[in-house]
């Protein structure tokens, strides 16, 4: 009864109330923030990782531009639904050079974090573009085949990388400077691209929409196709397990 009394004088006591209230809180912030001073890195290192091409980056920007990230997001979860259906869970090292990251939970569509690994082709991604539901009949996705009608040369792709690598993204100088032709040689199996796969390891070179030219729909498909490709998930142990 004694400690029942307390507590209804605390609970009658609005400044009294608030104190406590806040050192609660705190006490909770301090457990969660203050063991990141102690950790050099929150993202665990993952073998297989790399920037993107230049000419996968630009599609990520189509990606982004067009609104793919309001239905699909990019983020499997470790549960054993999520895992079955779309693939092994997501590592936070996988969006490490993504800005804006692509993790969300609000899906219209299937997650795309593991798209490319999936197998789709690039005949079935240009199908799905032109018109989804060729497809996928119950999809509410929109029709982008105007994609397949917008020719980009890569003109800025230099700048962009520039960017990117401001807020950490290690492009190198030799990536900055082989940026135009890397964005040309990747959509055409018939350039010199040996360049291009040592300075991006497993890049995809070939001609994605199957049409001359390189479009934005050559673009964003590189980028799809990329996607939950990098890392070998039959060799990954956690760092918890290893």
């Amino acid at each position: 009864m004694a400690f029942l009394d307390k507590h209804k004088a605390l609970e009658r006591n609005v400044t009294l109330l608030a104190i406590f209230a806040f050192i609660v809180v705190a006490i909770g912030g301090l457990v969660q923030i203050t063991p990141l001073f102690w950790l050099e890195n929150t993202i665990e290192d993952v073998e297989g990782m790399r920037p993107y091409t230049p000419l996968e980056l630009t599609g990520r920007d189509i990606y982004i531009r067009e609104g793919c990230y309001v239905c699909h997001s990019q983020m499997i979860r470790t549960m054993r639904d999520e895992v079955e259906r779309y693939g092994h869970y997501s590592l936070a090292a996988e969006s490490k050079y993504d800005h804006p990251f692509q993790w969300g939970s609000k899906r219209t569509g299937p997650d795309l974090a593991r798209v490319g690994w999936r197998g789709y082709s690039d005949e079935w991604h240009v199908d799905h573009l032109r018109n989804p539901q060729s497809v996928v009949p119950v999809s509410v996705m929109p029709k982008y085949g105007f994609l397949e009608d917008r020719l980009i040369d890569g003109k800025y792709i230099q700048d962009l990388m520039k960017t990117h690598r401001l807020v950490g993204v290690p492009y190198t100088d030799e990536m900055i400077e082989n940026a135009a032709a890397d964005f040309a040689a990747q959509a055409d199996p018939d350039s010199d691209f040996d360049g291009l796969v040592a300075r991006y390891p497993k890049t995809q070179v070939r001609n994605f929409d199957g049409a001359a030219g390189i479009s934005e729909m050559d673009a964003l498909i590189a980028y799809l196709q990329m996607l939950g490709t990098l890392v070998d998930f039959s060799t990954f142990t956690p760092v918890a397990n290893r």
